[in-house]
């Protein structure tokens, strides 16, 4: 049950940030929601999983560049 409402749950915040009307919009919104660690997170997964897309670099290469370990590169790769 637990899950099921937070899958709705999910799809709801999904349609809230779909309704945004600008960039400035849905920086305010996730502003409300995430911890700065949480936007810092998501901003270096994003980075990480950019670089994966490129395959140009090796998963050793892309943890040195953003200097985190070998394990986190492997779940963005793994995602």
């Amino acid at each position: 049950m637990k899950a099921q409402k937070n899958q709705e749950g999910w799809w709801r915040f999904l349609a809230l940030c779909h309704a945004c009307k600008s960039a400035k919009q849905l920086d305010e919104l996730l502003k409300l929601f995430l911890t700065i660690e949480e936007q810092e997170a998501i901003a270096g997964r994003y980075l990480i999983v950019k670089e994966l897309l490129k395959g140009k670099k090796t998963q050793r290469d892309i943890a040195g560049q953003f200097e985190v370990s070998i394990a986190k590169i492997t779940r963005g790769s793994n995602m």
